[in-house]
């Protein structure tokens, strides 16, 4: 049975740090790319960070670069996401997700793009991360 079981989620204040782990069951990581997203209250999910466990690829996009920091134990099967520096904007419901496709990013025609949520062939149920005063 697939299972991505993230934990970590907690109150934190906004310049504070938070550790998010993704427990994987059911399959190897290292055969997926690994992501993570994130949804707000009324806000659509948004992309957050991305690695490929087999070779260490990372990619993040620009709201969390230089602040946040993905990797991945495959002996353990489980993905990490290191946040710090956290922001109001920050909170949100965050996603540990798998894909079969084997790259984090791709080029479009205004830039470059994270893996997309139809991209994704399992998600966890998410985690909360409150940043707040």
């Amino acid at each position: 049975q697939v299972q991505l079981l993230e934990s970590g989620g907690a109150l934190v204040q906004p310049g504070g740090s938070l550790r998010l782990s993704c427990a994987v069951s059911g399959f190897t990581l290292d055969s997926y790319t690994a992501a993570w997203f994130r949804r707000a209250p009324g806000n659509e999910r948004e992309a957050v960070s991305c690695i490929i466990p087999s070779d260490g690829l990372t990619y993040y996009t620009n709201p969390v670069k230089g602040r946040f920091t993905v990797s991945s134990d495959t002996a353990k099967n489980t993905v990490y996401l290191e946040m710090s520096s956290l922001k109001l904007e920050d909170a949100a419901t965050y996603y540990c997700a798998a894909s079969l496709i084997p790259y984090c990013s791709a080029h479009t025609g205004s830039g470059e793009r994270m893996l997309l949520p139809m991209e994704i062939n399992y998600w966890g149920r998410g985690t909360q991360v409150t940043v707040s005063s």
